[in-house]
C-alpha cells in the first residue's frame, strides 16, 4: 500500500511540475521583417525627405536614405507590403530605383536642386 501511495505521489508531482514549467515559458511570435538596401537616385536633404516619405507605407517600419551613398535602407513586413510596391511609390515621387524609373512628369516636378539626370 505504501508503494502505491508513493508511486501515485511521484506521478502527481511530475505532472504538476510539467504543467508549471509549460505555463512559465513564453512563446513570443514576432512578425517577420525583411531588410533591403535599394539604390535610389537623388541629391540632397530634400530628396531624402521625399524618398523616405514615399517609402513609408503600411508594413514599412524603417526607411532611411543616405545622401552620400544614395542607398535606401528599407525594413518591412513582407506579408503586408512588397519591395516592388515601395519602389513604385518612390518612382512616382520622382526618384529612380533599379526596377522603376520616374516618369518625365514626376521627375520634372522635382525642385532644381533635386534633378539628378
Amino acid at each position: 500500500m505504501k508503494t502505491i501511495k508513493f508511486f501515485l505521489s511521484a506521478i502527481l508531482v511530475a505532472t504538476l511540475s510539467a504543467s508549471a514549467l509549460a505555463q512559465t515559458r513564453t512563446h513570443s511570435v514576432q512578425p517577420a521583417t525583411k531588410t533591403e538596401y535599394i539604390k535610389v537616385s537623388g541629391n540632397c536633404e530634400s530628396c531624402k525627405a521625399r524618398i523616405e516619405k514615399a517609402a513609408k507605407v503600411t508594413g514599412v517600419t524603417k526607411a532611411d536614405w543616405n545622401v552620400k551613398t544614395k542607398v535606401l535602407t528599407l525594413v518591412y513586413n513582407p506579408s503586408k507590403v512588397k519591395s516592388i510596391d515601395v519602389q513604385k511609390k518612390i518612382a512616382a515621387a520622382g526618384h529612380d530605383t533599379p526596377k522603376f524609373k520616374a516618369t518625365a512628369k514626376a521627375y520634372g516636378a522635382l525642385p532644381a536642386c533635386c534633378k539628378y539626370r
